[in-house]
């Protein structure tokens, strides 16, 4: 009797792991964020907007957010292509590239920023021979969707590649024995497998490219109105010693990205739930 009335727990200490997580959790990302949103609160409501919608910072939102999403589309696009290639094909040098493809991991973003800046100046490598067409990099918006780009790429990558390897070439050539094309057979039965991956390789990307700082402000020349970033606005509101000002800043990048991510992950869980029922 005393054996039934006790519960059982597979994981032993579940109480003490649990308050461990939540107390870890707290102190290294609830506690910081609500210290964001009671600074900025501390501004009053006026000033609070005064601060965060000014014509200089709204720029610089249209510039992080819109760079970002763009960035993540293109990452979306081509790290699927790029890790389409590391698992379906063998050839010369390929456990260099799948190397290369962490480099933007390993690499300090100072350094990627001015590497990048480097490489797409007018008188650098690729910036000698786009100038003369009038396509300008470094320097502008285009060189901030360049770095962002640059700094996404692995986390699509890593993402997809473990879920193509487990994939299995039989469900396609089954497929195409029954008459589906090629694309077919990759609309219908391979992306609707990758396409949860993939919408978290997207999510992972954006959410990394709207908080990036060393990468891009070597490379954008950081022109008030023209191609400076919100995590800019909010260094130049610290050094100034405008807090408030800066926690205003910082709370509306966190509603923003929250609402965003939640957009993703959302439509991650239906795509999931979806592609099991039709399973």
């Amino acid at each position: 009797m005393a054996s039934s009335s006790t519960s059982f727990r597979v994981l032993p200490g579940f109480g003490l792991s649990l308050g461990y997580t939540l107390g870890y959790l707290s102190l290294i990302v609830l506690i910081p964020l609500a210290a964001v949103f009671f600074k900025a609160g501390s501004l009053g409501f006026e000033h609070f907007w005064d601060a965060a919608t000014s014509p200089r910072v709204l720029a610089s939102y249209r510039l992080s957010f819109g760079a970002s999403l763009i960035a993540a589309a293109i990452n979306a696009v081509f790290g699927l292509m790029l890790a389409w290639v590391l698992v379906r094909y063998s050839f010369p040098g390929k456990r260099l590239v799948d190397a290369l493809v962490d480099l933007p991991f390993a690499l300090p973003t100072a350094v990627a920023g001015i590497a990048l800046t480097a490489l797409y100046a007018k008188n650098g490598w690729v910036g000698s021979v786009l100038e003369p067409l009038g396509i300008k990099v470094a320097f502008t918006p285009l060189g901030v969707l360049v770095a962002l780009v640059f700094i996404g790429l692995p986390f699509v990558v890593r993402t997809v590649q473990p879920i193509l390897e487990d994939l299995d070439t039989e469900y396609e050539e089954a497929a195409v024995s029954l008459g589906a094309s090629r694309w077919q057979a990759f609309r219908y039965v391979v992306f609707p497998t990758l396409f949860p991956a993939l919408l978290t390789g997207f999510a992972l990307a954006f959410a990394r490219a709207v908080g990036e700082y060393g990468s891009v402000i070597f490379i954008a020349g950081n022109i008030p109105m023209v191609s400076e970033i919100t995590p800019l606005m909010i260094i130049t509101k610290l050094e100034q010693y405008d807090y408030a000002g800066a926690t205003a800043v910082a709370v509306v990048m966190l509603i923003f990205s929250f609402i965003l991510l939640l957009i993703i992950n959302g439509l991650q869980a239906w795509t999931a739930k979806r592609t099991g029922r039709a399973r």
